[in-house]
Parts: C-alpha cells; structure tokens; sequence
C-alpha cells in the first residue's frame, strides 16, 4: 500500500472497540477483546435486550427498533455511538457492513479505525470480473473460459469451447441470481445456446453480451484462509471444505480438506499469499475455490472473517479475531508462514433454529439448553435457557467445533457432541447433523457441493 490512509497506526493497541453485529460473532470479539485488555462496546437493536453479549458488555447501547435496517445497518446510527463512547475503532463482524466498502470509508472518514480491509480491497473483491483480473494477474487459477464477452464470429465461438474443454456454460454478463445460463455439452448444440441465451440476456437484463467458462459438473467447495497485516506481510491458514451446503448455505465445515494431498494445497496457499502482497490487502480473508479432479479454480474472495473461522483456529492454534484486531491496530504478523503448523483435524456443525428437514425457521424461547462439553470440544453460541430467539435475524444461533487428532476421532467426538446436546421449545437443524454425522458418504469424506441437496432430496420428510 502506498502512503497513508486513515487507518494506519503504530501499533499502539485500541483501549475501546465498538462492535457493529450481533449474535455469537459478537460474543466472540467481545471474547478477544476481554483477553486483550480492550473494553468492548456492543451496540444492539430492541429485540436482542436480553442477549447475553449485551449484558456482558462494558457498555450497551441500544440504537433501533428490531429491523436490522433500522438498527444493525444503520451506518449514521453506529457511528455515532462510537463518536459518544470514545470508541477507536469499528468491528463489523461478518454481516453486511463488513463487505460494505461505503460503510468501510464513512468509518475511516469519521477518524475510526475499520477492523477490515480496506474499501479499495472490499470493492475490488466485490466486482466478480475485477477480483478475476486480479486474481489471474497474481497467479491464481481461475475457472477456464472466455477472456471478457464472446465475438459474433461462429468459428471463433466453436475455437474457444474446444480450448476449456466440455461442457461449457454459456453466462449472460448482466446476469445474477442464477438466471441467463445454459450449460452446453456437445459441439452440435454449442451456436443454438449461444443465440438464445443472447436473445434472453438481452430481453431479462437489457444486455445481450454472454461469456463463456468451463463447467464443473462435481466440484467441491474448498477455501484458502489468509491473514495479512499492514508492513506487506501475508500468511496461509491451511484450507477448509465446506462442501456440505444448501442453496449456498454451509451447514458442516472441516479442516483439513479430506483427501487432497498437501503438495497442492501448498502451491495454492502460497499463491493466495502472494496475491495478498500483491493487492495491499489487510486483515484476515477467505479465498474460495472449487476444486475438481486435483484442481482448484477460484471463484470469489471474501473480505471479512467467516462463520467457519473457529475451525482453522483449531487445527493452527492461531486466534483469527485477536489476529484482526492486532492487524487493524498496525502491529506486524507475529509469526512466518513456516511457524503455521496444522495439527490433527476439526469440524464445525452450524446450529441454526429451523425446521430440520423443510428449513422453515423457528424462532421463539428456549426452554432448555445444554451445551456438549469434554476434550476439543469448543461451543460458540450466544442462547441460553429462557432466551428468546427473535423472528427478525438469520436462523443461526450457534456452532459446535470439535478438534481431535484424525478425522475419524473428530467425527466420533461430533457425533457424541451432538447426543449431549439438548435444546427445547423450539425446532433446529441438530436432528439433520446427528443423521449426517453417521451418513457413510460423508463419513468417507470428499463429497461435492451438489451432496447434501440430493441427499435431502432422498430424505424429504
């Protein structure tokens, strides 16, 4: 990075953090900044009153009506707690406001200090074809596919999708949300989908460009997680699988990747790292890959820490949040990337309070909660009994990690986490993880992303 930004420190640590998010994600830095010395302001909207992060917290203020529009994301409202509370600086947590590159600048601009990247990383990441330049400028393998739009030429059209190889997926530029593709297979039928899906794109998005990229028909979702301070220093936190997900939405987490020999993990982390120097990034952040048949081709990078982060602190032994902090704060990594030692394997179960197998959500008051306990077995959640999960937030209301030499014995310790566990009053997913933590596809490991969705497709109750 060159000069200046607002941001910079000398490394002298924040005697006061402001915490813009809610839920176990704000336990958690409230968690890192009690071990740190640092007092912690928690700001929540109406409905979270009762949580414990905001009686815990050193101070509490209440700044809106339950809607996060209102309060959560109500960027005037949360800075100026933190201008009434002497607070230094902001940490976002990992909702909307932590990929917000607008928030990210209004924070620098009002003289706090944004425990993030900063807004030139954030909206860089944020523009899929800009992150992709990136990327390949830094040595990062990207899916195969079309530099920018496709010409009007049919040989042309015919040349490129023999270069990636079938099948092919045809994507309207000013698509999103899963509409204006068509994947092709064959030769024969590649001009026609490329013509109609012109005349879609063009009629459903007003821009009839369409590109072209290589489809993977049985990925697996792996990540690369990095940290990078501000003295051009960046690490690799070993990788994770998160290819148990629903719609998008993870459910298990694991790291290690089952069965991926670390020679290519290495190269791939290595190149995340180098990618980080590269672009100036700063503080922690999470590359995502597919991964097919021994390679890896990137797809998106996120800018914030993760829901999944607690299990690559198991397996390093590195604390992500205190590492942001430290970071934000201007102090310089404190180890090299040869001091990042994986050790043993962990997983992570997302508890959230919906039906188990429809998904519908289940909010309202927890008449029992017993949390698993015993060796590596770690649980970060923010309810207990009588609290009262509100209507207005995502469903996710806490995590189980477990840790343990192999992935056989963490499985084990999952399984027997999940039989302790006792919530009631309201339904969650843990009948579905006690299920998957016995399903002999996953117990072997590597399954694709597609796995868990047919899975409850055979499994619909």
């Amino acid at each position: 990075m060159t000069g200046h930004h607002p941001g910079d420190r000398d490394g002298t640590m924040f005697k006061k953090i402001l915490i813009a998010n809610r839920g176990e994600i704000a336990l958690r830095i409230q968690r890192a900044c009690r071990e740190m010395g640092i007092k912690a302001v928690v700001v929540y909207s109406e409905a979270d009153r009762e949580a414990k992060y905001v009686k815990l917290a050193d101070e509490a203020v209440c700044i809106g009506p339950p809607p996060s529009a209102q309060s959560y994301l109500n960027m005037p409202a949360i800075i100026s707690t933190a201008e009434v509370t002497d607070a230094q600086a902001i940490h976002p947590g990992y909702g909307f406001l932590s990929e917000n590159a607008d928030f990210a600048e209004r924070v620098e601009k009002s003289g706090f200090v944004f425990i993030g990247p900063s807004p030139e990383n954030i909206r860089m990441m944020g523009d899929k074809v800009a992150a992709k330049q990136a990327m390949l400028k830094s040595g990062v393998p990207c899916v195969p596919g079309s530099d920018g739009a496709l010409g009007d030429e049919p040989k042309e059209i015919l040349r490129q999708a023999r270069a990636i190889g079938y099948p092919v997926i045809i994507k309207a530029a000013g698509g999103g949300g899963g509409r204006g593709m068509r994947v092709v297979h064959t030769e024969a039928a590649l001009l026609h989908a490329v013509q109609t899906t012109r005349s879609e794109a063009g009629a459903a998005f007003g821009n009839p460009a369409v590109y072209m990229e290589k489809f993977l028909e049985n990925p697996r979702h792996v990540e690369i997680q990095v940290l990078a301070d501000t003295q051009r220093n960046a690490v690799w936190l070993g990788e994770r699988d998160c290819s148990m997900q629903r719609r998008h939405q993870k459910i298990i987490e694991e790291a290690p990747a089952p069965g991926i020999a670390r020679r290519i993990i290495e190269r791939i982390g290595d190149r995340c790292a180098a990618a980080c120097k590269k672009i100036g990034y700063r503080g922690a952040g999470t590359f995502e890959f597919l991964y097919e048949n021994g390679e890896f081709f990137f797809i998106e990078m996120n800018t914030r820490v993760q829901v999944e982060h607690p299990v690559t602190e198991m397996v390093t032994g590195i604390d992500i949040v205190q590492m942001q902090i430290r970071i934000a704060a201007g102090e310089k990594l404190p180890f090299t990337q040869r001091a990042v030692q994986m050790r043993g394997h962990a997983v992570e179960c997302r508890i959230n309070a919906e039906d188990p197998y429809k998904f519908t959500p289940s909010p309202g008051r927890i008449t029992l909660w017993h949390a698993p306990g015993g060796p590596g077995v770690r649980v970060d959640s923010h309810v207990y009994t009588n609290y009262v999960v509100p209507p207005n937030y995502d469903s996710m209301i806490g995590k189980i990690i477990v840790h343990a030499d192999t992935r056989e014995q963490a499985l084990a310790r999952m399984r027997s986490a999940l039989s302790e566990t006792v919530l009631e009053g309201i339904a969650t997913n843990i009948p579905l993880h006690r299920v998957l933590m016995a399903d002999a596809k996953f117990v072997e490991g590597g399954t694709t992303i597609h796995y868990l969705e047919s899975w409850l497709a055979q499994h619909r109750r």
